[in-house]
């Protein structure tokens, strides 16, 4: 099954795959993503991180919760090593960039059907370092606000300053200068970054 906002990508990917292995579903966001694999019940996922309405790594701790047996495989232009230790501390089986080569990426799905894991080597030796030294990104979190946090993890879900607003019972502009606080607190300068520190805070995890 692929999982990834990019229709021009999941149908080269589709063309990729047939010859080697049956594609059983596409979707293009991450609650479309919860949705229908529990039903399509694939062997492996191909899933990038940045999707629409819920991003690929807390989708992903979500699929391992209904389907445990599931391979999660993530392919994405992120080369952030903090990400990718993420990615297999949720239990995903792989972890790719979408410059990979493509006999790279099938040998990725053939190890995660045999129970291993793959890292494309492009990231590996940062993913150590990673492991040892990062645990930065929780120490400032705990810097935000009960209400901040709750911004943070709205924004990072996918959802607009309205949206936020709406949930949340306040008005855009107030939602804009809670956005505005947090990225001065913690020294952040676009909504890729933030929800980038979202996730490796952990704020979404549920």
């Amino acid at each position: 099954m692929l999982a990834d906002d990019h229709t021009i990508l999941v149908e080269a990917f589709r063309k990729l795959f047939e010859p080697h292995f049956e594609v059983v579903g596409t979707v293009s966001d991450g609650r479309a993503l919860l949705e229908m694999a529990p039903q399509l019940k694939p062997d492996v996922i191909i899933v990038d991180i940045g999707m629409p309405l819920m991003n690929g790594l807390e989708a992903a701790s979500r699929l391992k919760e209904l389907i445990p047996a599931v391979k999660l495989i993530f392919l994405t232009m992120n080369e952030d090593p903090d990400l990718a230790v993420e990615a297999i501390r949720r239990g995903a089986s792989g972890y790719l960039l979408k410059s990979s080569a493509a006999s790279e990426l099938i040998r990725a799905i053939q190890m995660s059907l045999r129970a291993k894991s793959y890292i494309t080597p492009k990231i590996a030796r940062g993913m150590q370092r990673a492991f040892i030294n990062n645990p930065g990104p929780r120490a400032r979190a705990k810097t935000l606000t009960p209400r901040q946090r709750e911004v943070v993890h709205l924004l990072a879900e996918g959802k607009s300053m309205k949206e936020v607003a709406d949930v949340l019972n306040v008005t855009p502009r107030t939602v804009a200068f809670h956005k505005y606080r947090i990225m001065e607190v913690l020294s952040l300068k676009t909504t890729a970054d933030l929800i980038q520190f979202a996730i490796k805070s952990r704020i979404l995890v549920t």
